[in-house]
């Protein structure tokens, strides 16, 4: 099956989510490009059977360049096969201090509500946990995410580099590639 996964990021979470999604994916005798759609520009996904679409979060929003994606495309992605995904660092600690209903929020907002949004029905949707690179991060947004630092050590995460914390779940990320080629397949 042919496989396009379209993403933009941040911080580099989105990518390595995608990548590892394309791993598996191939694993299951997929045939898969992997995008961003920061440096390429796509002009057509026709050959495409599966379209995955990845973005990253911050400040509670998708980055950009993927809704652009999800624009230009929207009438071909409601006749394909997609799949979408967000990279979200807030996820561990949500998780964590178990705050269902803002969880939940999350979910309808950057899942739900931009699936209706463009009027897709994708065959698999989720949220996975993202990084926080308070060494790419701008003046003002690494003095308004500090607190968060204090909180990722709290949770139990730990620096994988000198101010970077990665909240990803790779089991999670595998598991949820593996269904979806077996969901597709």
């Amino acid at each position: 099956m042919r496989t396009l996964i379209a993403f933009c990021t941040r911080y580099g979470a989105t990518e390595s989510t995608s990548e590892e999604i394309a791993r598996v994916l191939r694993d299951e005798g997929f045939d898969v490009r992997v995008a961003n759609t920061k440096k390429e520009k796509l002009k057509d996904i026709s050959e495409y059977d599966l379209v995955i679409v990845g973005a990253g979060m911050q400040m509670s929003r998708w980055c950009k360049e993927s809704e652009k994606f999800l624009d230009k495309f929207q009438e071909e992605l409601r006749e394909k096969r997609t799949a979408i995904f967000i990279s979200s660092g807030a996820k561990m600690i949500l998780e964590h201090d178990d705050l269902k209903m803002e969880m939940e929020d999350n979910w309808q907002k950057f899942l739900v509500d931009i699936v209706e949004q463009y009027s897709l029905n994708p065959v698999a949707i989720a949220m996975f946990g993202g990084v926080w690179n308070y060494n790419k991060m701008g003046f003002f947004f690494r003095k308004t995410m500090g607190p968060f630092r204090m909180k990722l050590e709290e949770v139990g995460i730990k620096e994988v580099e000198p101010d970077v914390y990665d909240t990803r779940d790779w089991d999670e990320i595998r598991k949820w590639a593996k269904d979806l080629a077996q969901n597709v397949g």
